[in-house]
């Protein structure tokens, strides 16, 4: 059987295509590493794939209006994973379902999730803040799972639906026509 081809060629692979009911979900694994080290390159190019992933699911479900955000999602909670979970398996599902989208990562190790104060000029620590803003410019909702491994959202999806415009000004687009 041929691996289905992402957006920029990745290859999904089988066992990561989109099932019927708009389900796709897949686990990697994450070196194993002490507090403090630096990430590894695999793991760190984790992300991109995922990224690309989510533009290949998003694109067959035909809700590419959602890649702008869903992405910027995506790339915040798989990086915190990699960075921060101290894990050895990465999991990431996304679900489109009635009219809602479903995203979750996960790590096999439970965490803390923050939101953290940071100055203007910080270049880390405002990830989970980003997901809790595009989240909720999304009319959408998140959570972190009983168990603390995972972190997921539900948004509500409708095809053609534009980026609000904020996002669209963050993306250096001021006047977006998406």
């Amino acid at each position: 059987m041929e691996a289905l081809v992402g957006d920029e060629g990745i290859p999904l692979g089988i066992g990561n295509s989109p099932q019927p009911g708009g389900l796709m979900q897949t686990s990697f694994e994450i070196a194993r590493r002490s507090r403090g080290a630096e990430v590894p390159l695999p793991d760190a190019l984790r992300v991109r794939e995922m990224r690309r992933i989510t533009r290949a699911f998003l694109s067959l479900h035909l809700l590419s209006s959602m890649t702008f955000s869903v992405s910027l999602i995506v790339s915040e909670l798989v990086t915190n994973v990699v960075t921060h979970s101290h894990g050895t398996e990465a999991t990431f599902a996304l679900q489109y379902q009635d009219g809602h989208l479903y995203v979750a990562v996960g790590s096999n190790v439970a965490g803390t999730y923050t939101l953290r104060e940071t100055d203007e000029d910080a270049e880390h620590g405002r990830g989970l803040l980003l997901v809790l803003m595009t989240v909720s410019e999304l009319g959408g909702v998140w959570d972190v799972s009983e168990d603390k491994k995972t972190v997921w959202c539900l948004l509500p999806a409708k095809e053609g639906e534009r980026r609000p415009p904020s996002l669209c000004a963050a993306a250096g687009q001021p006047r977006c026509s998406c």
